[in-house]
């Protein structure tokens, strides 16, 4: 027996997924539909039965540029009016990429076969659960071109909250990895040159001297078992961050650091709530919308909190009740999803929550960058004149000797 996983429309028109074994796809889909349901997609979950790149590649990727200009161009196509088949025709003869020239080929394929577009590229496992959602959403609708624009956007502003980030961390991480070369060559070349020279010293040398004098001749004495240690301790990290235990441990700490978790919550946030934003509007239920939005939670440790959501929402209870008892978005996006869930607004103040804390992030970000850039340039000066110091105090006092005899 096989499995395989199904996303189901049920006859009071929930959505829902659901793994179910069978011996094969065909009659499985008979069964599905005997008992009422509507097929939006039927994934075996071996592995030989997934899709496999035209080019024997492995899994495929594509790089965002191409994904987003195909989605508005097949906007401004379905929005002209074009058969949805048509519109990927024509996309798919004209596209360079490709890798997503081959999963175009075979949606196309699925297509013409009497699959739905949603089908079609949730088959593939090569797309965002989100982007298949949100276009099963405007099939539904019948908006299928707004919900393409409306996802490209949601893209759009979550790749610019990135790159904000990854900037505001470059800078301070080449200062870092600047200091920590200069630093070693100082010690292990300049300073040992340096020792050789004060050997013939008779007067005794400055406390300072003698600390760094120390630490050199130490690394210099050890360095055939530090480098490899240092090595050997860098990978056996990285292997153990690859682990789950591991990448749960760091995500723990990472939100107990005072600025650095409550950034990490922030950004979680505006991710969240945009995603749910961005579903909801295709007119997809809250339970399924969080469902899928769940898995923009990049951090483990906030993944557990907000893992009994999905169930307080079957029960019945309030959205923001179970945001709430979760405990790690902030009060104010609490309160603000409280307002739009009890005026009938949700989606629009989910917009409003993720609107205001990618600002919020931005600024604090900005002010963190100010901070941090100072304050390592700051110890850098401060290290480094410490060495040269330590390393011409000795010469400047013996020249002092000599011109006073």
């Amino acid at each position: 027996m096989a499995e395989y996983t199904c996303r189901l429309g049920t006859p009071t028109g929930e959505i829902i997924t659901r793994t179910v074994e069978a011996g094969a796809e065909g009659e499985l889909r008979a069964k599905l539909e005997r008992e009422g349901f509507r097929i939006f997609s039927v994934i075996s979950t071996r592995a030989e039965d997934q899709p496999k790149s035209r080019k024997g590649d492995g899994k495929l990727t594509i790089k965002l540029g191409d994904f987003l200009l195909f989605n508005q161009q097949l906007s401004a196509l379905l929005r002209a009016g074009l058969p949805i088949l048509q519109a990927i025709n024509i996309l798919n003869r004209r596209q360079k990429n490709q890798r997503l020239k081959a999963l175009l080929d075979d949606v196309e394929e699925r297509i013409k076969s009497g699959s739905a577009l949603s089908e079609a590229f949730a088959a593939s496992g090569a797309f965002p659960r989100i982007y298949t959602a949100s276009i099963l959403a405007g099939e539904r609708s019948g908006s299928l071109d707004e919900v393409l624009m409306r996802y490209v956007n949601y893209t759009k502003t979550i790749t610019e909250l990135r790159r904000k980030i990854r900037k505001s961390l470059t800078y301070p991480i080449i200062l870092v990895t600047a200091s920590i070369i200069l630093i070693s060559v100082l010690t292990t070349y300049v300073i040992p040159r340096f020792s050789e020279l004060y050997k013939n010293f008779n007067k005794g040398l400055p406390v300072i001297t003698q600390v760094v004098v120390g630490v050199s001749e130490s690394v210099q004495a050890n360095i055939y078992w530090i480098a490899p240690a240092f090595i050997g301790a860098v990978v056996a990290f990285f292997l153990w961050r690859r682990t789950e235990h591991g990448r749960l441990t760091i995500d723990r700490l990472l939100l107990k650091i005072p600025v650095i978790g409550d950034l990490i919550r922030q950004s979680t946030t505006a991710q969240v709530s945009r995603s749910l934003a961005t579903l909801l509007a295709g007119g997809i239920t809250l339970l399924e919308s969080y469902e899928i939005a769940y898995e923009s939670i990049t951090n483990r440790q906030l993944r557990i909190y907000s893992s009994g959501v999905a169930s307080g929402i079957r029960e019945g209870r309030s959205f923001t009740e179970v945001l709430d008892e979760a405990g790690w978005m902030p009060d104010l996006a609490i309160d603000m999803i409280g307002v739009g869930e009890r005026s009938g607004a949700l989606r629009e103040m989910l917009d409003e929550v993720a609107s205001f804390y990618d600002a919020e992030l931005d600024v604090r970000l900005t002010a963190l960058t100010t901070i941090i850039e100072p304050a390592i340039l700051i110890f850098m000066a401060i290290l480094v004149t410490s060495i040269l110091l330590s390393i011409y105090l000795p010469l400047l006092q013996s020249v002092s000797s000599l011109g006073a005899h």
